[in-house]
């Protein structure tokens, strides 16, 4: 049965996994016992910070694998190695004028319901969130619409 999860990253993680044309996503060091869970089918929603915004969806394809080739870069955390590594395909990817801002689905999301309106962001502190299926059907649906919406 396919888990659900919102995975948080600075911009430059995210462009960097889109840039290898979302084929292949690194996890921090800090979510060792999180990623043990993850596997095949699972499906990761990105949300970037700064932005505040979805950015895209993606499948995973194949199990976690502990890697230390430095991939990914943050300046927020040079050392970071994002060393548990999955394969995914993308799913959604809409250009960016069409990523979703995520201070609306505060209201819409179950699993954000205990962090108070007000503080909506602390929702997304730290890098891996495990979600409800019907919150991530909801923000898949809109991002899919988004993306039709979009001019070619």
């Amino acid at each position: 049965m396919a888990r659900y999860w919102i995975v948080v990253g600075g911009p430059e993680i995210f462009a960097t996994t889109r840039d290898m044309g979302f084929t292949r996503h690194g996890f921090k060091s800090t979510r060792r016992n999180m990623v043990k869970r993850i596997g095949p089918g699972d499906l990761l929603a990105f949300y970037v910070t700064g932005r505040k915004q979805f950015a895209a969806i993606a499948r995973v394809r194949s199990e976690v694998s502990e890697e230390t080739t430095r991939i990914w870069h943050s300046s927020k955390k040079p050392d970071e190695l994002y060393p548990f590594r999955v394969d995914i395909e993308p799913v959604v990817t809409p250009p960016e004028e069409a990523w979703l801002d995520a201070e609306p689905y505060h209201d819409r999301f179950t699993w954000t319901q205990k962090w108070p309106r007000a503080n909506w962001t602390l929702a997304y502190q730290g890098n891996l969130h495990e979600v409800p299926q019907a919150d991530f059907e909801l923000l898949r649906a809109d991002m899919a619409k988004a993306l039709a919406a979009t001019p070619p």
